[in-house]
Formats: C-alpha cells, structure tokens, sequence
C-alpha cells in the first residue's frame, strides 16, 4: 500500500474493501444527479455491491417511492418500472401451512391481523414510505431516506386517520429514522430481539409499497447478519430475506410468526427496479437503540477500528488487514498489515465486509477479540474501538 492510500484509509478505513472500490454504477446514476433530486423510484448516485453477481444493491431511494401513486414526474431510468400495475410483480405468499389438531392455522394473517395496526404510511415531500409505531406515546420508527431532509411528514395510520408528523432525529449512518405524532391511543409494534433470530425463520412484510398501505407479504430469513455496502458508501450489517419487499416499503416492518418485529425494511438488490427476492432490513435492536438516542438528544457516535483490507485470494476465508492507520485503535493493539481477521468477538469474519459492518455496529469505546492469524498462527488481539471523527 502506497502512502498516499494510507493517508486515504485515514478517512473512512472500514469502507475500504478492496474489491469492493471497484463497484458496479446501478440504474440509479442515470435517473438523479443527487439526494436531493429524487425524480424516481432510484437511489443516489454511487451505489457499490461486492458479491459477484451483476446485480445492483438499491439502498435508499428505490425502496422509498418517490412521487404520489401517478408515478412520479420526471423518472427516466430505464431499469426502474414506473409506479402501474402491469410492471409489478406477482409476489408468492408462499404455501406454508402449519396445521394444528383438526384445525388450520394461518399464521401469516394472524400477524397481519395483530400488526397492522402498527404500520402506517408516510408521506414527505418527495414521496411515500412506511413506518412502525413502536412507542404508544407516538414515537415512529421509519428509514433515514423516508423522510430524507424534511422536518415534517404526512402519517396515515392503519384506519386511514391522518396525522401530522415531526421529524424528531435522522441517522444517516444505519438509516433509522424517528417521527413524532400527537395521538392517543396508538397500538405499538411488539419488538423481537436479535438474539432470537434464526436462519429460515418466517418473516413477514408489511407496509405500502407502491403507495398500496397494508400490503403483506411473506417468506423466511435468508440470512441473520449480511454485510452490505450502500449506495452512500456505508457498510450496514442487515437482516436478508426473500419476502417482497418493493418501493414504498422502506421503513415497515419485518416481522416473525409471533408477530414481533424483527426489522425495519431498508433495501434490496435488483436489475429491474422491483423486489428479486433478495431484500434487507435494519436488525431491530440496531434501529430500536438508535431511535432511542435520537429521542433522547444524545449524539449518535460511530465506532472506528482503522484497518484497510480486502479478501485472501487463497487459504482461509477472512478479513486480510492491507493497511493500518497510524494512531487508530487497530495500531494501539497491534494489529500489523498482512494479519488475516478470522473472527470479531464470537462472530464469524468471512471477508472484508463482515468485519466493516461489525465495527459500524459498534459503539467507540467497545472491547471486542479479534481472532488473527499471522505467520500461520493463530492469536487472539484485544481491541478497543476509537470514534469515527469525519
């Protein structure tokens, strides 16, 4: 590594991933020239995938619907669909029934029966979202990108009551979001735990997308903890799930079979602007922690490692360290370049990203073990994570 990129790495090492700087550019660069201009269901320009498939991860705008149903005004990529019924998609609920003695169950309406009335639709000047009510005093759950600059929103709850909404605190870094309503008697959300969620569970989507409020859908975790760079060049570690998730669902709710929710719905990966079965949501105790420092005024803090790195070509798979930022927490503990990262804490570390996307849900001042391999032997290095200062 040249000096010139370690001065680089200074900045934001846990966004260097290698491979990942050489990024695909998705439909979005075509159809906005910021975040700003949000003229259709796309993101921002800039959007970075590393797994190797030609898809583009859409982070952000696409899974917010810009514009009223009318589809918006001035959209022009060609790789988004506008807003009528003949371009979506048929999404499968699935066949899943689970059967009881002599009785049938339908666990997914039995969800949407209990959560519904939780998730409402969001309306900001530039378009449509969701969100969940997860506080009975009026506090929101939604996306960032949902409500994007505006200080207030349009809420539309579960009973088509609408009701004005104060933009009460935005983390642009997980993509969380809070509202504030003045409203009794509100049903909040029942909220799952991470540490409950299992691989293949059920989940269940519920929130507007196209504009179309309530709409629920249905499928099961694809994956607990999927690292994944967005479009603003953040690594967020993200719940994946195959549950159609399309524009307008971004800040709704993902759900179990109990009913709890166990995410809040943020992205998805597609070629053709609509759900491909490959969609994300923010891990409910990551959007639950946030929202309640946004509430409380506290500043929201990002936790800073300092290493750059990319994926091993050979041997074990890993986070393999290319370089070290002089003064950071990873030089304090002595961490070196050509380490191999093989696990954070009792996670496991399978390539650059995973690592990035522990560290971004960290908090500074954190102690976390890092398992490295070094000259082919194994060691544990204790680390105490810095703050991130840009």
């Amino acid at each position: 590594m040249s000096t010139e990129d370690e001065d680089r790495v200074s900045e934001h090492p846990e966004d260097v991933a290698g491979p990942a700087e050489e990024a695909l550019s998705g439909s979005g660069d075509t159809a906005v020239e910021g975040r700003r201009r949000r003229a259709g269901l796309v993101e921002s320009p800039g959007a970075r995938w590393t797994a190797a498939a030609a898809a583009v991860i859409v982070v952000g705008g696409l899974l917010f619907m810009a514009g009223r149903w009318s589809a918006p005004d001035g959209a022009s990529s060609a790789a988004a669909p506008t807003a009528v019924t003949t371009t979506l998609p048929v999404a499968d609920a699935g066949s899943t029934v689970l059967t009881t003695t002599g009785a049938v169950a339908e666990p997914v309406a039995e969800v949407a029966e209990t959560l519904a009335p939780a998730v409402v639709q969001i309306e900001s000047g530039t378009g449509l979202g969701s969100g969940v009510i997860y506080r009975r005093d009026g506090y929101i759950l939604t996306a960032a990108h949902v409500v994007s600059d505006s200080d207030t929103v349009s809420v539309r709850l579960a009973d088509g009551n609408r009701l004005d909404g104060r933009v009460v605190g935005v983390n642009s870094d997980t993509d969380v979001a809070v509202i504030k309503v003045e409203a009794g008697g509100l049903t909040a959300a029942p909220l799952a735990t991470d540490a409950d969620l299992r691989l293949g569970q059920m989940a269940i989507a519920i929130g507007s997308p196209w504009g179309l409020d309530q709409t629920v859908t249905a499928g099961v975790v694809s994956s607990v903890r999927r690292a994944v760079v967005g479009s603003d060049g953040n690594v967020r570690t993200l719940i994946q799930t195959d549950a159609s998730i399309n524009p307008g669902n971004s800040g709704g709710a993902l759900a179990d079979a109990t009913g709890a929710v166990i995410g809040i719905n943020t992205s998805i990966i597609t070629t053709t602007g609509s759900s491909g079965g490959v969609g994300f949501a923010i891990p409910i105790d990551t959007a639950v922690s946030v929202a309640d420092r946004l509430i409380s005024g506290e500043e929201i803090r990002s936790a800073f490692l300092g290493v750059a790195g990319t994926e091993p070509t050979t041997g074990p798979a890993g986070a393999l360290v290319t370089g070290v930022t002089r003064g950071s927490a990873a030089a304090e503990a002595g961490l070196l370049r050509g380490d191999l990262i093989t696990a954070y804490d009792d996670l496991p570390v399978t390539g650059f990203l995973d690592l990035a996307g522990y560290v971004r849900s960290a908090q500074p001042g954190d102690e976390v073990t890092l398992t490295v391999i070094r000259a082919d032997e194994q060691q544990t290095i204790t680390v105490v994570l810095g703050e991130r200062t840009d």
